[in-house]
């Protein structure tokens, strides 16, 4: 469906998921997914146009918010320079889904619950990513191993796994449960290629897994990361210092993007998902990226916040991202295959004890 070798996506982090580590992860043959969200148009058409060069056309897909008030004109750049894949974190419209369909785009939502998974199949989604509890960032409370299979028997389109893969044994899991592959962010975020400083990378590394959390206190929705200074800082400030926060960062981001204070706040409104949120939680709803820049660009572990799936905790290498693929997809085979073998020796040794035909495979 998207041309890639293996059944491995990269996904589309923000802040991370640049040109450096789409190529890397595009040229050892699994899908890597530009993230669109924290890049102005201009900047997300240079960094295609870059993935494009260094790779030689390999396919990459990029991730758009649903919700931006220039989604439209993302969703023209992409078919205009000939994107496979889109991606989204929000349902898209059946408007954009028919318009990137129409253009040969893939396109493939990430949804946490069935229901939406099987609203955005009726639209006409090509593949639906479905992301567990485990996963990084904005996250729900069901875990994987139950939500993945829900999805895989409720809808006919491809499924992915998400949250809570950083290997080979996880992969052929996702295979088992009849997933069509896997997708990883964090264990792609602590690779060679990632941009993310070595101090922040070393914060992941050190981390164990009850070091990994989820507050609703950075933009009023569930969002799993690793305790931090400012986390910390979030939960144990009053609602007076929580605004004042809010708007300093709200300032930043203004001044990054060039946004307004009318958009911004627009943008902020659109991601409570029908949530009740205080003015500072929408603030902070709408400037999320500038407290994630903080860490993940700034290398400011104290001032920033860093989206962790639960599996920071069991990762302890920087591999590169060839390392990473070759790795994940040949431990899959090999477990797959044990498996395969193991079924045809029990196999064999019913049909011998009941004198039955033997087991063909």
């Amino acid at each position: 469906m998207t041309g890639v070798r293996h059944p491995l996506i990269q996904t589309g982090m923000g802040w991370v998921a640049g040109p450096r580590l789409v190529s890397a992860t595009a040229e050892a043959g699994a899908l890597g997914i530009l993230a669109s969200a924290t890049m102005t148009l201009p900047q997300l058409r240079d960094a295609i146009t870059e993935v494009r060069t260094r790779t030689g056309g390999a396919p990459f897909g990029v991730n758009l918010r649903a919700d931006a008030s220039d989604a439209a004109d993302r969703v023209r750049l992409l078919i205009d320079e000939g994107v496979r894949v889109a991606s989204f974190a929000l349902a898209p419209s059946p408007e954009l889904i028919a318009r990137l369909k129409e253009a040969g785009v893939v396109v493939i939502p990430s949804v946490g619950a069935v229901r939406h998974a099987r609203k955005v199949e009726s639209w006409g989604a090509d593949a639906v990513l479905v992301q567990g509890g485990e996963g990084g960032g904005h996250t729900g409370q069901v875990a994987t191993t139950v939500l993945l299979p829900q999805v895989v028997d409720a809808v006919g389109i491809p499924v992915i796994g998400a949250g809570g893969f950083f290997d080979g044994r996880g992969l052929a899991a996702a295979l088992s449960y009849g997933a069509a592959g896997a997708a990883m962010g964090t264990r792609f975020l602590l690779t060679a290629e990632s941009t993310v400083p070595d101090a922040v990378k070393r914060r992941y590394l050190e981390a164990a897994v009850t070091d990994v959390t989820v507050t609703t206190r950075v933009d009023g929705l569930p969002h799993r990361m690793l305790r931090s200074e400012m986390v910390a800082a979030l939960e144990s400030s009053g609602r007076a210092a929580s605004l004042l926060r809010a708007l300093r960062h709200a300032a930043a981001f203004r001044r990054l993007t060039g946004m307004s204070w009318r958009r911004m706040l627009r943008d902020g409104r659109a991601l409570r998902h029908g949530k009740d949120l205080s003015l500072s939680q929408t603030l902070l709803a709408a400037n999320t990226p500038m407290l994630l820049k903080a860490a993940m660009v700034d290398g400011r572990t104290d001032a920033g916040v860093m989206a962790s799936g639960q599996v920071a905790g069991v990762i302890g290498d920087l591999p590169t991202c060839r390392e990473l693929v070759d790795s994940t997809v040949a431990e899959a085979v090999a477990v797959l295959t044990s498996l395969a073998r193991t079924a045809v020796v029990t196999e064999e040794q019913r049909t011998e004890e009941e004198g039955a035909e033997p087991f063909s495979p």
